[in-house]
């Protein structure tokens, strides 16, 4: 795919985030979307060769909507200015632990992990790296790791969280509240003919911990 055309398309959008313009736009958003869901069947079946979960996920779970909610927000502005696409186990609603490509002009990145998870999934991620935090230490240790993300990421408490004690090894970690990886990458990137290898690289280095966190919704 050539992201150029959608990184232009998402520049102008943002100077004229009106339903007019769009509608207008939309033959060329239209386009678009169908390259998108070209890349997205692409990624999905370079995610299968490491990932078994990912079996049978289809483009149109992967895609979010152009349309912004706007009934808590005092942004009016009907469009979004970027393309995120996710790709989780059982797709885009999914309390599974996932991949994550997002492409907005001067802000691109991938990112993965549990952004938002329920207070009982939380708390079950906690007790897993509590129980095995030796093998959760691996994984935040491996060299893929560190070189696309660095460290986890995320909100976190300023006290430990109940049930914890201060001197706990894993302390730090337990005070997550999200399980995140990142990383940013420049726009120029989104050219290059291995864009898709160069992506599924970052994703796979991720899977470890997405492996980790998402075990503890199937036990």
């Amino acid at each position: 795919m050539d992201f150029k055309n959608a990184l232009q398309f998402l520049v102008k959008l943002k100077k004229n985030n009106n339903k007019e313009w769009f509608d207008k736009n939309k033959k060329e958003y239209d386009e678009l979307r169908k390259e998108i869901i070209l890349f997205v069947t692409g990624m999905i079946k370079n995610l299968r060769s490491f990932d078994e979960g990912i079996a049978g996920l289809e483009a149109k779970q992967c895609m979010f909507r152009i349309n912004r909610d706007m009934r808590f927000s005092k942004d009016k502005s009907p469009y979004k200015t970027n393309f995120g696409l996710t790709f989780n186990r059982g797709g885009k609603s999914s309390p599974y632990a996932g991949y994550y490509l997002h492409i907005q002009p001067g802000e691109c990145f991938i990112a993965g992990g549990s952004y938002a998870p329920t207070p009982e999934h939380l708390a079950a991620i906690r007790q897993e790296i509590d129980y095995n935090f030796d093998e959760f230490k691996k994984i935040i240790s491996n060299k893929e790791f560190k070189k696309y993300f660095g460290e986890l990421r995320g909100d976190k408490l300023v006290r430990p969280p109940k049930g914890y004690e201060l001197d706990n090894p894993a302390i730090e970690f337990l005070k997550h509240k999200q399980f995140l990886m990142w990383h940013e990458f420049d726009e120029k990137k989104l050219s290059e003919k291995d864009f898709e290898k160069y992506c599924s690289n970052v994703f796979k280095a991720m899977k470890p911990m997405l492996d980790f966190v998402n075990r503890t919704i199937e036990a």
